[in-house]
């Protein structure tokens, strides 16, 4: 039997990584409550007074849009003794945000407006206690929030990692995301650590063994290597493939704007911490993910569509299908996997193959923010 050489495997995290509270503590000061993460879609925000609520990290943060169509986002914490001010995840509220402990009332710009006998404690100050504003960004029509008193760059660390990954500062901007429509959400309750999840979508060493209607479409996924394994690379479609759908079929007409050369491709964007983009010529898809413990992560995963599509009523679950079984077969993975953390066998980690490389940077860069 032959060894591959040593030089040709790479060590990854150790399992305590995904298995240790502490580490996963301070995943969420480091990182999830650091950086900028991917919130809300604004459109589900239609109107003044509408907001939702999301976990970032170890916040319920709150996205509201006010009175003048503006986003806007704050803890979701009344200031007065701590209540959760908005105890559901998503709702309309007419001109004021209401704590439903003591009524402690704000306006939609997080300011304190009412509150019983306010008027007999002078020293009150209605912008001092008002409500904790977060940092929020909005690309590719949505929300992004950051927890940190002083945000890092979006330009450089979100719009930037798509631009390292493509090679070309135009290439998302030409899929007009902000423009596109939503045409199906799915959310998947994962029984496995974020990372795992992250590991997962950019590698395809595992593609031929458990993807079988993505090799159809992407032949060349079954030979292992991914997407995101070249710069600026995007998957052809197979030669009888006719559209990014779960049988080859076809789908609809390019998205207008798209370069004759991202026809017939799929592109794979990892944009660090939590969220994957996936770029089709007639569609894209978003996953955002919302770790909420060490072994457990919500993935909500987006299929935008052109407007004119999905207002056409038109059969939008061949390409749904597609992405919704790798998304089935990849967390199933990351759940057999999960287990196995905490064995001694992984006690000081496993290896990655070449075709990994790029996952040994992601580790670089867990450990250059969390130790």
């Amino acid at each position: 039997m032959t060894t591959a050489p040593a030089s040709s495997l790479h060590a990854t995290l150790p399992g305590s990584y995904y298995t240790d509270p502490q580490v996963f503590l301070r995943e969420q000061e480091h990182v999830l409550e650091s950086l900028w993460m991917c919130a809300v879609r604004s459109a589900d925000l239609p109107r003044p007074g509408a907001y939702r609520t999301v976990r970032i990290g170890r916040e319920s943060v709150l996205v509201t849009r006010n009175r003048h169509g503006a986003l806007r986002a704050f803890l979701n914490v009344c200031r007065h003794r701590g209540a959760r001010l908005c105890t559901e995840e998503s709702g309309q509220v007419r001109r004021n945000l209401q704590c439903p402990y003591h009524a402690w009332t704000y306006d939609l710009d997080g300011k304190l407006v009412a509150a019983p006998n306010l008027s007999k404690m002078p020293d009150v100050g209605r912008d001092a206690y008002g409500l904790r504003p977060v940092a929020l960004r909005e690309w590719l029509g949505y929300a992004w929030v950051c927890l940190a008193d002083d945000p890092p760059s979006f330009e450089d660390s979100v719009i930037g990692a798509a631009t390292e990954r493509l090679g070309d500062a135009a290439a998302v901007e030409r899929y007009r995301v902000h423009e596109l429509t939503l045409g199906r959400r799915i959310t998947y309750d994962v029984a496995a650590n974020w990372k795992l999840i992250v590991e997962n979508f950019m590698e395809c060493y595992h593609c031929a063994t458990i993807h079988p209607e993505l090799t159809e479409v992407l032949p060349e996924f079954a030979d292992g290597l991914a997407a995101q394994y070249f710069v600026g690379h995007g998957a052809r479609f197979g030669e009888e493939v006719k559209g990014f759908t779960v049988d080859g079929s076809a789908g609809f007409a390019r998205l207008s704007g798209l370069a004759e050369e991202q026809d017939r491709r799929y592109y794979a964007v990892t944009v660090r911490p939590t969220v994957f983009l996936n770029l089709v010529p007639d569609h894209v898809i978003l996953h955002r993910m919302y770790p909420l413990s060490v072994d457990r992560t919500v993935v909500e995963c987006d299929w935008l569509y052109a407007p004119e599509v999905v207002a056409s009523g038109a059969d939008v679950s061949a390409s749904v299908e597609l992405f919704h079984r790798v998304n089935a077969q990849d967390f199933a993975a990351c759940e057999r996997t999960q287990p196995a953390m905490s064995s001694r066998a992984y006690r000081d980690g496993g290896v990655l193959v070449p075709s990994e490389h790029h996952i040994g940077g992601f580790h670089a860069w867990v450990r250059s923010l969390v130790g």
